[in-house]
């Protein structure tokens, strides 16, 4: 039995479905619950087979079910990937009280106006990030709640993504039995569990190197500045051992997953292993240097490719608090040595401090469990027992609230 409300998160990767159940116990967060299935029918976060993929979603969610004893109905998903874009915005609006000062009502109001976009068809809102408030004028205003004014402005980004891939996402959960809770960026929940208010402060780039892609993401003044991601990951790794050991896809992640290495100076030749290879009955013999010059020329370029990508944005000169990397790429013996190495800054691999799920590849859907605990009031969270529709109630003023703690 549980003793505080339940969230569940829903993390659907290109190779893994994770779900993860919290129970928030005061201000406190506790994991009670893993879940993890192969994923089937997804191609670089975008779902290719509905059904395969519903029948991860189950498969995962079973798993979880069957770890706690409980039925989840319902479950807050998280979105990612290529598709995800940051759109300028910039709200405003008129004071509502007679006395002329801000409060939560005006916030929320200005959050709702800075939302009016003229997008099109096959875009979808996810989420406002706001930037900076101005007052009657004054500008660079982190919290305007409690001061005087008449006019009051935001600016802020507008998370979209593809209306398509969003609503065949929602579309496999839901054919899986499952009630959507409510949708949340993984960037911005991995964020809030992972960097400090200094990095963010400061300025930081999170990257996410996951199988099918690396969302990178830049954060700076506090806030989500920039979004973007690089089309290759721990899938093309994959691939790559298929071809040079001429062995089937399974048998090729099995080996990464047992023996490889991202630096090939931390392989050793004594370590061996077989593998049957396509079109031959008997299996051949490799050692763990052999499979270390395949991996680490692909996982320098993913690296590479990461920081080209950074550069792109318009940070030639990196950003102070340098690197933060997450995502199951970073599971590779010698992958941080490698990412300093080619990112050429500071780098910090970054994993969830709880029992069960201490690895990088964790971090986005434990994320969401803490950005829930933060952003959302509990009325709101995917209960274990039959449930109404879940809607955020109150949803807003908490969110609001805990914007500015990020500030801060």
């Amino acid at each position: 039995m549980t003793k505080g409300d339940i969230v569940v998160g829903l993390d659907i990767g290109t190779s893994v479905v994770r779900t993860i159940i919290g129970e928030l116990d005061g201000q406190n967060v506790n994991i009670i619950g893993v879940g993890t299935a192969k994923s089937e029918g997804i191609k670089k976060g975008a779902i290719i087979d509905i059904d395969a993929t519903v029948s991860a979603i189950k498969a995962s969610i079973g798993h979880a079910e069957r770890m706690v004893g409980i039925t989840i109905h319902a479950a807050y998903v998280g979105v990612s990937g290529a598709h995800i874009a940051l759109q300028p915005s910039h709200g405003i609006v008129a004071v509502s009280s007679t006395d002329r000062e801000i409060g939560d009502e005006d916030v929320e109001r200005v959050i709702a106006a800075a939302r009016v976009l003229n997008l099109s068809a096959e875009r979808e809102i996810i989420d406002v990030v706001p930037r900076a408030f101005t007052v009657d004028g004054l500008t660079d205003v982190t919290d305007p709640r409690g001061m005087i004014g008449v006019r009051l402005e935001v600016d802020s980004y507008v998370v979209t993504g593809s209306r398509t891939i969003l609503h065949n996402l929602m579309r496999c959960v839901e054919r899986a039995g499952i009630e959507v809770a409510g949708t949340i960026l993984l960037p911005l929940a991995a964020a809030d569990m992972v960097l400090s208010a200094d990095e963010k402060k400061l300025g930081v780039v999170l990257a996410d190197v996951g199988a099918g892609s690396v969302v990178v993401s830049v954060f700076q003044n506090g806030v989500l500045e920039q979004l973007d991601s690089v089309p290759i990951g721990g899938d093309s790794v994959t691939y790559d051992i298929t071809v040079g050991l001429q062995c089937g896809t399974e048998a090729a992640e099995a080996a990464k997953q047992r023996h490889g290495v991202a630096d090939v100076s931390l392989a050793r030749e004594e370590e061996k292993f077989k593998i049957q290879r396509i079109g031959n009955s008997m299996d051949k013999e490799f050692t763990a240097v052999e499979l270390g010059h395949i991996i680490e020329p692909r996982m320098r370029e993913i690296f590479a490719l990461v920081r080209d990508r950074v550069e792109h944005m318009g940070y030639s000169k990196g950003l102070p608090s340098g690197y933060v990397l997450t995502g199951g790429g970073m599971l590779l013996k010698g992958a941080d040595k490698i990412a300093q190495d080619e990112l050429q800054a500071p780098v910090r691999v970054a994993a969830p401090d709880y029992v069960g799920v201490r690895d990088p590849s964790y971090v986005g859907c434990v994320g969401m469990i803490k950005y829930v605990s933060r952003f959302y009031s509990r009325s709101a969270a995917a209960a274990t027992a039959p449930v109404k529709r879940a809607r955020a109630q109150g949803s807003a003023l908490s969110r609001i609230k805990g914007w500015f703690q990020d500030f801060i």
